[in-house]
């Protein structure tokens, strides 16, 4: 079976479609190819209804063929316009799936996979609790040995600390970035515990510095962004994991860990509905709890969204065939 992986290639876009077709190659052999989307500069803003493939820019022409994959996993709004007549390319043999909301022409796609606090609704869509993702049980213990000179030392409780920041919903402000941190090292010191910190792309410089420089005194380890990124290691390795609210990728994939989550407050930038949905999904299921300041324990299902959907994937495609 190969499985083709379409995005924009930022990190979080793309590590929903390849978080699916991973858990696709556990359920049955699978080759998956990785496709990066480049519309000519020219061309790029342009609503998806107006772009047309000669548009992309060169050796990006994945409709050209031969050859066209058994399943096409995408994500993003660039790839939208080649998602759409990939099933017409290859003659209805790939089965086209969808993740996030496309917004448009939903019906072309055999699957879109959505949010459930998106509340896209349809007889060819398939809600999930947040968003898919390539964390795993085997995938966060494979990772352990790289680091595990760096994490051994470190005292429990080892507290992972993912900080996301400035979006359309929330904002980091220096001042709101200096509050988290002191409260956060505040509570890992009372605890005798240590820190393991990484930063997302969107943390304001100045947030990053101030954090940065009111947690280097507590025992742990800060993440500057310098070499693999050690997220999967940090995850394995936590008692407690502390997500800030602004990311629904980032708390889906604590969630699966089964570990305790605590999710931070940021600053609203403006009503958040959506938002608010996705975390009392996620503390109905009993995996996150808001931040006070304390680390209580407690334990629930690990989330297994992203392989209920590649199952949900298989089933589909085997009763289209």
């Amino acid at each position: 079976m190969s499985v083709w992986v379409v995005s924009d290639g930022r990190r979080g876009i793309e590590n929903q479609s390849l978080g699916l077709a991973e858990a696709l190659a556990e359920l049955a052999p699978a080759t998956i190819t990785r496709h990066i989307v480049r519309w000519k500069p020219a061309f790029d803003r342009w609503p998806s209804a107006l772009k047309q493939p000669w548009m992309l820019a060169e050796g990006q022409d994945l409709l050209a063929g031969p050859d066209f994959p058994d399943i096409w996993i995408a994500t993003g709004r660039a790839t939208l316009p080649l998602s759409v007549r990939i099933k017409g390319a290859s003659k209805g043999r790939t089965f086209v799936v969808q993740t996030q909301d496309p917004r448009w022409k939903n019906r072309a796609y055999d699957l879109i996979i959505a949010p459930k606090h998106d509340q896209v609704s349809g007889p060819n869509v398939l809600s999930i609790l947040g968003s898919p993702h390539r964390i795993t049980p085997d995938r966060l213990r494979a990772a352990a040995p790289q680091f595990a000179d760096r994490i051994a030392p470190l005292p429990h409780p080892r507290v992972a600390v993912m900080i996301g920041g400035t979006s359309k919903a929330f904002d980091l402000t220096p001042e709101h970035a200096a509050t988290l941190a002191d409260v956060i090292a505040d509570t890992v010191e009372e605890a005798g515990g240590s820190l393991l910190v990484t930063f997302s792309r969107r943390t304001p410089l100045i947030a990053q510095t101030l954090m940065m420089q009111r947690l280097k005194p507590v025992n742990g380890w800060i993440w500057d962004g310098a070499g693999d990124n050690p997220l999967f290691v940090m995850l394995d390795a936590a008692d407690h994991i502390l997500v800030t609210e602004d990311s629904a990728n980032m708390a889906t994939e604590a969630a699966s860990t089964g570990k305790p989550v605590h999710i931070l407050p940021m600053v609203p930038l403006k009503p958040q509905t959506k938002f608010a949905r996705l975390h009392q999904e996620l503390q109905d299921h009993g995996a996150t709890r808001p931040f006070d300041g304390t680390l209580p324990h407690w334990t629930y299902e690990p989330l297994s969204e992203t392989h209920r959907a590649a199952r949900v994937i298989l089933a589909k495609r085997a009763n289209r065939s």
